[in-house]
């Protein structure tokens, strides 16, 4: 009897990279979701705190309504204020008009964030294909892409929550970007994002992840903000977004998307020498 068994790896190069959209690409600091979360709560008379809004950022945006409203501090303050927990119906109330103060919101915080032209044109010259994934809705997304464009920026492929069976953390839209790029395996694909929430997808999708800890929701400030920190606050920051990316299971954590190249580097060798995210 035969003791061995053989196992096909691969052993090609990279094939493409699925970025996530705000905080990541554009709208540094991710700022237009956090806003629109806090005030549809405000609406229903409950203040949640940044910390709480920017706690399941990356998720589906009516997933993470939900998400905020099962918080055992946000559940408390409902109650106080309407007497009992939030149901699903007062979360499908919070989404309807979540949608169009949003769309609202992404025309003004599109700017791309620096660094994301010459890194997608790096990336393009190495022959990798780009694709991306969002927690946006296509409405939404409708309106980012076009801003996004008329910067400069244009992915070869958009996959929001709402075109798969489900959002983050599940891999389902890091898969259907593959399949509109046609790259295969998942192991020949990187999931960068500046989420929890978009390395667990990355993960979960099979694929290589790198966390962006700076421009994106885990600092949650604009540049001109984190300029004005102080150095040790700036500093604390900095280093539990690293140590929270990393926990997640990130393969690489670097500030922003400006500093992800070597990233890729390192990722060839290693598939080269046949390992697997």
């Amino acid at each position: 009897m035969n003791s061995f068994r053989f196992q096909r790896r691969y052993r090609g190069g990279l094939q493409g990279v699925v970025f996530d959209w705000a905080g990541t690409t554009v709208d540094y600091g991710c700022l237009a979701p956090a806003v629109v979360f806090i005030d549809v709560f405000r609406k229903q008379g409950v203040e949640v705190t940044v910390e709480e809004a920017r706690e399941p950022m990356g998720l589906h945006k009516l997933d993470h309504i939900r998400a905020i409203s099962h918080m055992p501090s946000v559940v408390r303050r409902w109650q106080e204020v309407h007497g009992q927990a939030p149901e699903d119906s007062d979360v499908m109330a919070m989404y309807e008009s979540f949608v169009p103060q949003q769309v609202a919101a992404v025309a003004k915080h599109t700017d791309i964030i620096p660094g994301t032209l010459e890194t997608v044109a790096a990336c393009r010259t190495r022959g990798l294909k780009i694709g991306s994934t969002t927690g946006y809705t296509g409405p939404i997304m409708d309106v980012v892409k076009v801003e996004a464009k008329q910067r400069g920026y244009e992915p070869d492929a958009t996959v929001c929550a709402t075109d798969v069976a489900a959002g983050r953390p599940e891999p389902w839209m890091c898969l259907r970007n593959a399949e509109l790029l046609r790259i295969y395996p998942m192991e020949a694909v990187v999931k960068a994002g500046d989420t929890i929430a978009d390395i667990q997808e990355g993960l979960n999708a099979g694929m290589w992840t790198i966390g962006f800890a700076k421009s994106g929701n885990e600092i949650g400030l604009s540049q001109s903000d984190i300029a004005r920190l102080s150095a040790d606050d700036y500093q604390r920051r900095l280093e539990r977004a690293y140590s929270r990316m990393y926990q997640a299971g990130a393969h690489y954590v670097v500030d922003s998307i400006a500093d992800m190249m070597h990233c890729l580097d390192d990722i060839e060798q290693r598939l080269a020498r046949g390992e697997t995210p």
